[in-house]
């Protein structure tokens, strides 16, 4: 389990981390969300002892990472995939880490197989592409079998078959009760891996929520398409409906879609399409956290008026 009280990181006039309070808790894949500049990865980091907060906590089963005999066997975690020695063989640096902390080399073997490195285990990891280099750093968070693990873009440089793997391996390793901490910038890929959801903006905490909670709190509206659109939507304005036309179907907002339904059978008209929607974890995201954006890139409209 991890907690965070309280926890402040400022650099000079910069505020970086903002009072942040939270538990990550067992059983459970909680993604770490926010726009660059939020505060993730100096988060992660001071969880991890990187780097010392200006205030408050962060304990990891209980005690801080520093005060932990073998951290490996208590939190693995990967950070930077590029953070190693790249004359080394894959082996050798996982090797490396294993005698630190107690660790043999038939552990070793057996992450490397895990996590598909078995066939290069003898070449330098300075060779590696990004994503076997995220594979290897993936192994060394295993290591030692820890109960909790953080993992910051875990799919940064992996190829689709790599990011199935990685979703896969996430969500059984939180069904084995492990404490599993994931920061990412793909919200679809949240979506699918993610229960529940941190999400900060300016080092704030800005919700703290399942994954099914945080989006209720977007748009929900019914995608409808009939034979006499027209007729129908007279009959849903007045019972109460908003209507949107888009792409030939009807977005209706303010009615469910038995109250459309039993509506459109009482006016006579024929529905071939009533499907519940609502906003996706990308939109909402994006709702509650654009005023905690730093960076706005310009977009070509707006590149060719300045022109």
């Amino acid at each position: 389990m991890i907690e965070l009280r309280g926890l402040t990181k400022r650099y000079g006039d910069t505020l970086a981390v903002d009072d942040l309070s939270f538990d990550i808790t067992p059983g459970c894949v909680t993604g770490f969300l926010g726009p660059n500049g939020a505060g993730k990865t100096t988060t992660m980091r001071m969880i991890l002892g990187l780097d010392a907060p200006t205030k408050g906590t962060a304990l990891v089963n209980g005690k801080p990472y520093a005060e932990h005999q073998f951290p490996l066997h208590e939190v693995g975690a990967l950070l930077d995939a590029k953070a190693l020695h790249g004359g080394r063989r894959a082996f050798d640096h996982l090797l490396c880490l294993a005698q630190s902390n107690g660790i043999g080399r038939k552990r070793v073997t057996t992450v490397l197989e895990q996590v598909g490195l078995a066939d290069v285990a003898k070449k330098r990891a300075g060779t590696f592409s990004l994503g076997m280099g995220q594979r290897l750093g993936i192994a060394g968070a295993l290591l030692g079998d820890p109960g909790v693990l953080m993992f910051d873009e875990p799919v940064n440089g992996l190829d689709p078959e790599g990011i199935v793997w990685i979703r896969t391996l996430l969500r059984w390793l939180a069904s084995e009760g492990r404490t599993v901490f994931v920061s990412s910038h793909l919200m679809t890929e949240m979506a699918m891996t993610a229960d529940r959801l941190i999400v900060v903006g300016r080092g704030k905490l800005i919700a703290d929520a399942t994954v099914e909670e945080f989006t209720s709190q977007g748009e929900q509206w019914v995608q409808v398409r009939s034979a006499k659109p027209d007729a129908l939507a007279t009959v849903l304005t007045a019972a109460g409906g908003t209507i949107k036309t888009a792409d030939g179907d009807q977005q209706v907002h303010g009615l469910t879609s038995t109250q459309i339904g039993d509506l459109a059978l009482g006016a006579g008209i024929a529905i071939y399409g009533l499907t519940e929607q609502r906003a996706t974890l990308e939109e909402v995201f994006f709702g509650m956290t654009g005023d905690s954006v730093e960076y706005h890139g310009l977009l070509g409209t707006e590149n060719a008026s300045a022109a």
